[in-house]
């Protein structure tokens, strides 16, 4: 039983997780203050959530570069459209998530019908979005508004107290998507497609699995999750920054590499991201409360990945020779 724990995937993650915790309390009782914990939940979920959708895409063999750019985007649709008078908060909102779905949408059909890879298609995209926000807001934020009373935006990131820590709605979403894509991997027929899919697509065509569905509907989900946690940033913080989002889609895929989901496609573990997701956030929060520059935040989830990497191809090999 022992050895079958320490083969899973998620094990080396939880462990480099909890060393963390410890390690970072030890130097800084700070670390673990329910004001610190409360604001590192709230930006965990918001990165999180795109992390999620990203860990089915990459298990199906493809993977999407433009997931910071729609995260930067569509918060500047929205408000653009609400703060100008042209649609209430709610039209808005879903004018705003269904750009986001046909973005994906082209991703996939360049990706499936022309055949083009998906780092090349997705890089296009990146641009092409991130250009879009430049030009709507003319490089600027979006001016502030009032809409911290507004019904969406509490259901959104309405916020309260347990006690000491500061919880938002948006944590509830988080669990709510992880939970329902956990379930949709690894309990349906439509999280066996996405495995077969990306372990080996032409055996899975000759399995009747309609592979280029498959991921056109998975780059559409990446796509809409990455626009909903930028909408819920947008709110929680009263900003639409054009330029947010910037950097995230590498920082993504650190966190379902580190989890345990393969790059290469064919397996993927949701808790695994989850444990990946907070890895990385926890080591952001972490080294800066113990005095170590921000700047060398690259330098340490470089070590975890190259760290992790090797973990999982030494698991990989054990597995394959039967040890």
């Amino acid at each position: 039983m022992a050895q079958r724990l320490f083969a899973k995937p998620e094990f080396g993650p939880l462990v480099l997780l909890i060393a963390e915790l410890v390690i970072f309390y030890a130097i800084n009782p700070q670390f673990l203050s329910p004001l610190n914990i409360s604001n590192t939940m709230a930006f965990s979920v918001e990165l999180g959530l795109i992390a999620l959708g990203m860990t089915l895409l990459m298990t199906s063999g493809e993977f999407d570069l433009s997931v910071g750019s729609v995260f930067g985007l569509t918060p500047v649709i929205m408000w653009t459209l609400f703060n100008s008078g042209s649609l209430p908060l709610e039209i808005s909102f879903v004018a705003a998530m269904l750009l986001a779905a046909l973005i994906g949408l082209a991703n996939g059909l360049f990706v499936t019908r022309l055949k083009i890879p998906s780092f090349l298609v997705t890089l296009g995209m990146l641009l092409v979005a991130r250009g879009t926000a430049l030009f709507v807001t003319d490089g600027f934020p979006q001016r502030t508004w009032n809409s911290g009373g507004h019904w969406l935006a509490q259901v959104l990131v309405g916020d309260f107290y347990v006690g000491p820590f500061r919880i938002y709605m948006s944590l509830f979403w988080f669990i709510l998507v992880a939970v329902a894509l956990g379930y949709t991997l690894t309990q349906t027929k439509f999280g066996n497609w996405i495995q077969a899919s990306g372990g080996n697509p032409n055996a899975a065509r000759a399995r009747g699995v309609n592979v280029d569905r498959t991921k056109v509907a998975l780059f559409m989900l990446t796509s809409v999750l990455s626009a909903f946690a930028g909408i819920i940033s947008s709110i929680r913080t009263s900003a639409a920054n054009p330029n947010s989002g910037t950097g995230y889609e590498l920082e993504v895929i650190a966190m379902v590499v580190i989890g345990g989901t393969a790059l290469t496609g064919g397996r993927g573990t949701i808790i695994g991201t989850v444990i990946g997701i907070f890895i990385l956030r926890v080591m952001r929060n972490g080294i800066v409360m113990i005095g170590v520059p921000g700047l060398a935040y690259n330098i340490f989830i470089g070590a975890i990945i190259l760290g992790m990497m090797a973990l999982h191809s030494g698991l990989e090999r054990r597995h394959q020779t039967g040890n």
